[in-house]
C-alpha cells in the first residue's frame, strides 16, 4: 500500500460530468493529516508511517499521546492510524499527506463505523419475510419459529434473531474517486460510504481494484 489517508465524512451530493453525466458522489474532507512517527523493521519490526488527524485542544489529549505530540513537535490531533506504506522510509515527521495523494480515476476502499439503528427486529435487521397482514392472522412482523421442542429442544448459535443494528465497522471497496480538490482538500467519490455525516473515514488504495 503506497496511498491512504483519513477524512471525514461532509455528506453526499450530484455531479456532472463533461459528457452531461449524472454522478453521485460523497463528499470527503481529507486531511491533511501529519506524520507524527515513521516506523521501521530495524527499530520497531515493520515499517509504517503514524499520521494524527483533525486538531484538538490539549484538555481532550491523554498525557501519554501529549508527550508523542510534543516529541514530534506537531500539534495535538484527535485521531492517530498507522499506515502500511511500502515506501514508508520517503516520509519524515511533521510531514503533511493531503487530498493531492489520491488522482482522478484511482480505487479506493472506505472504512467507518456504520450507522446505529439501535434494537431492530428481524425483519428489518435480517431481511426476514413477515406474516400475513390479514387482520385475523395474528402473526405479522413476528419472528417465527425459533426451533423445535423435544429434539434439540434449543435455539442453535448463531440463529438470526432481532438485536442491536448498525454501529460496525465496514469496509466499502472499489469506490472510485471522481474528483479532487487540493486547494480545499476535498475528495468526490462516487457513490455511498459508510458512516454519518462528521464521522471518520479511512481511504485506502484498493486491495482488489477492478481492471
Amino acid at each position: 500500500m503506497k496511498k491512504a489517508i483519513l477524512a471525514t465524512k461532509v455528506g453526499m451530493t450530484q455531479i456532472f460530468n463533461e459528457d452531461g453525466v449524472l454522478t453521485p458522489v460523497t463528499v470527503l474532507q481529507a486531511g491533511p493529516c501529519v506524520v507524527t512517527q515513521v516506523k521501521t523493521a530495524e527499530r520497531d519490526g515493520y515499517d509504517a508511517v503514524q499520521v494524527g488527524y483533525a486538531d484538538v485542544s490539549e484538555k481532550h489529549v491523554s498525557k501519554p499521546l501529549k508527550g508523542h505530540f510534543d516529541k514530534a513537535e506537531v500539534s495535538y490531533k484527535r485521531f492517530v492510524k498507522e499506515f502500511r506504506f511500502e515506501n514508508a522510509a520517503d516520509y519524515s515527521v511533521k510531514d503533511e499527506i493531503k487530498a493531492d495523494i489520491f488522482e482522478v480515476g484511482d480505487k479506493i476502499d472506505a472504512t467507518a463505523v456504520s450507522k446505529g439503528k439501535g434494537f431492530q427486529g428481524a425483519i428489518k435487521r435480517l431481511g426476514q419475510s413477515r406474516g400475513p397482514m390479514a387482520h385475523g392472522s395474528k402473526f405479522h412482523r413476528h419472528q417465527g419459529s425459533n426451533g423445535s421442542a423435544t429434539t434439540p429442544g434449543r435455539v442453535f448459535k448463531g440463529k438470526g434473531m432481532p438485536g442491536h443494528m448498525g454501529a460496525k465497522k465496514v469496509t466499502i471497496q472499489n469506490l472510485e474517486v471522481v474528483r479532487v480538490d487540493v486547494e480545499n482538500n476535498v475528495i468526490l467519490v462516487k457513490g455511498a460510504v459508510p458512516g454519518p455525516k462528521k464521522s471518520l473515514v479511512t481511504l485506502k488504495e484498493s486491495v482488489k481494484a477492478s481492471k
